[in-house]
């Protein structure tokens, strides 16, 4: 299959990447010119727009901010919706609002164009080495054509079920991270406070029930003063409003997420938006006046 791929930021370049080193051929767009010179040193092609990928690749994959920016692609002016013809499959890997993958699913369905909503989870480490964990919804029979492609930028591809599903498990994916990194950076602020070492505290409980793989990747970044983006505070922002969102129109309360929220509010309103989600330790150092090191 000839592979189009449209978006290549922190994540969608190393997953484009992924797939070129797996043998796809590969043609990509994106807003920045380095990032398509970049891949096309790879071997990738260049795409003159998204209309034109539509028109040449048998399955388009979509790695964008959020839900608006998936329907300008599909639906804008030279948008994929143009381009399709059916029997051509749409992967977005973004993550979005579910009942916005359903409303494009909707319509490319009309145009005999079938779509996985398949969004991933593991940060740009994982997408640099190939092992992102990726959730998908759709058709089972479009899942089983596409697990080859999904599967050279994961080490976990899963099927969850009807169109939207797989957002609605990134959704959850992400409140437990973001509540975990809180639970984290309120664990590490005490044994500062405390007096004792936060890296020793660290060390002792990693290998216990409190270990996991959030207290691994985050509180190393937190120590270290290390706040570079794997997954920015602006993004996990963005996917709790889409949290929230779902939550209120299915009747699901959710105190911890609205919490965590609130704090990732106040975090960006201090300028560190742009940071990694690691930063949310942050607020809890302002409350203390004090600094989570080694």
């Amino acid at each position: 299959m000839k592979i189009g791929f449209i978006g290549l930021g922190i994540m969608g370049k190393p997953m484009a990447k992924n797939l070129i080193k797996a043998g796809y051929e590969l043609v990509v767009l994106d807003l920045n010119k380095a990032a398509v010179d970049e891949l096309t040193a790879l071997g990738a092609q260049a795409g003159k727009s998204n209309v034109d990928i539509a028109n040449q690749c048998d399955v388009i994959i979509t790695m964008l901010p959020n839900s608006p920016h998936v329907k300008a692609v599909v639906f804008g002016e030279g948008g994929i919706i143009e381009g399709v013809k059916p029997g051509k499959i749409l992967i977005d890997m973004s993550s979005i609002a579910p009942l916005a993958s359903r409303e494009i699913y909707e319509a490319l369905a009309q145009k005999g164009v079938e779509m996985l909503d398949a969004p991933v989870s593991g940060g740009e480490p994982k997408a640099i080495d190939g092992t992102l964990s990726v959730m998908v919804g759709g058709k089972k029979e479009i899942f089983d054509k596409c697990y080859d492609i999904m599967k050279a930028m994961a080490s976990s591809v899963v099927y969850i079920g009807e169109i939207g599903a797989g957002n609605i498990a990134k959704l959850c994916n992400q409140i437990v991270v973001a509540i975990n990194i809180a639970a984290v950076s309120e664990a590490l602020i005490l044994a500062k406070k405390a007096g004792v070492s936060p890296d020793l505290v660290y060390q002792a409980i990693r290998g216990g029930l409190a270990g996991s793989t959030v207290m691994d990747a985050k509180a190393p970044m937190m120590m270290d003063r290390n706040f570079k983006p794997g997954f920015r505070i602006d993004l996990h922002i963005k996917d709790l409003n889409n949290v929230l969102e779902t939550s209120h129109s299915v009747g699901a309360p959710l105190p911890l997420t609205a919490q965590l929220m609130e704090i990732m509010q106040a975090i960006k309103l201090d300028g560190c938006g742009v940071e990694d989600h690691a930063s949310i330790v942050k607020f809890y150092e302002k409350l203390a006046n004090a600094e989570v090191t080694r």
